[in-house]
């Protein structure tokens, strides 16, 4: 198996260079220390796929530096990887056993986003290509034998039209994307907090000290009160609590994939109100009543 892997990653060196995938590292990097290679020749195995992070990474262990924060530092891709390493790191818990551990959680993660950006990508391009319909509508008046851009540049009243028209467009635009900006999920990891407590945890650190380390890390807090309800719950049943930490981070990811579906069809019912406020009235505007206007004046010449 490592000689699968290492001769895939020597093969990316000779290769363009490209930017690794994170949940891909995590299992890689898992797969090498867990068979008895050292985690800073580990991570220069990795770095020759010419990744700047992993680059940065290894260059952090061989000198003895904190490596989660340097790819902290790599970008939010890199954010589950490097509290998941700084947490096993902290609490002395087997680095391979906690990256397996996590692969599965970061790979459905991975899943929940691309759901929701697919959900998001119909209803926001539908937005889009309606909101240029307004100046589809001059080559059409064209087509159909009038001349609306003469109307609308040298018409006092078509040039009304046509600045009133721009303003409701340019008001449809910033309206669309604002709904479309909300309708985004948050940029946090969905149970990365429950997760990274169930490592800690299972490595047989105190609450106290997984508490120390994970705050440390500048988490979202936002899962905060759950991780402390299942604490409890654990601390009354007399059980363990890394499984039902783990189970918290599942519902966390369960209920984003969900949440992220209900807001994509929102945002298609949504994205009718500046539709049919603004797009239409430019519609009307820019193209019906230059052609209207055209036609009303050749029937009133003599």
């Amino acid at each position: 198996m490592n000689v699968r892997i290492l001769g895939r990653t020597s093969r990316n060196s000779r290769g363009d260079g490209r930017k690794a995938d994170p949940i891909e590292t995590v299992l890689r990097l898992a797969v090498l220390l867990s068979g008895g290679t050292a985690p800073t020749l580990a991570w220069r195995y990795l770095a020759e796929g010419g990744d700047p992070a992993l680059t940065a990474a290894a260059d952090a262990a061989e000198r003895g530096a904190d490596v989660g924060a340097v790819l902290r530092a790599a970008g939010d891709s890199w954010h589950g990887l490097a509290a998941i390493w700084s947490v096993a790191v902290a609490a002395g818990a087997p680095l391979s056993d906690a990256l397996r551990s996590v692969v599965g959680a970061l790979r459905e993660t991975a899943e929940v986003s691309a759901d929701v950006r697919v959900a998001l990508a119909e209803p926001a391009a539908t937005a889009r290509l309606l909101g240029w319909l307004p100046l589809v509508g001059i080559p059409l008046g064209g087509l159909l034998g009038f001349d609306p851009v003469g109307t609308l540049l040298a018409d006092p009243f078509g040039r009304g039209c046509l600045a009133l028209g721009l303003i409701l467009m340019a008001t449809a635009y910033v309206w669309m994307r604002r709904l479309s900006r909300r309708a985004q999920p948050p940029r946090v990891t969905p149970g990365l907090e429950a997760e990274l407590w169930a490592v800690a945890l299972s490595a047989g650190v105190s609450v106290d000290r997984a508490r120390g380390v994970i705050d440390d890390l500048g988490i979202d807090p936002t899962g905060r009160a759950e991780v402390r309800d299942t604490l409890e719950l654990a601390t009354r049943a007399g059980v363990p609590a890394a499984e039902l930490l783990r189970g918290d981070a599942w519902i966390a990811r369960y209920r984003a994939r969900t949440d992220g579906r209900v807001a994509a069809a929102r945002l298609a019912t949504r994205l009718l109100v500046p539709l049919g406020v603004c797009t239409l009235p430019a519609f009307l505007l820019i193209a019906v009543v230059p052609a209207a206007l055209a036609v009303l004046r050749s029937t009133a010449l003599p």
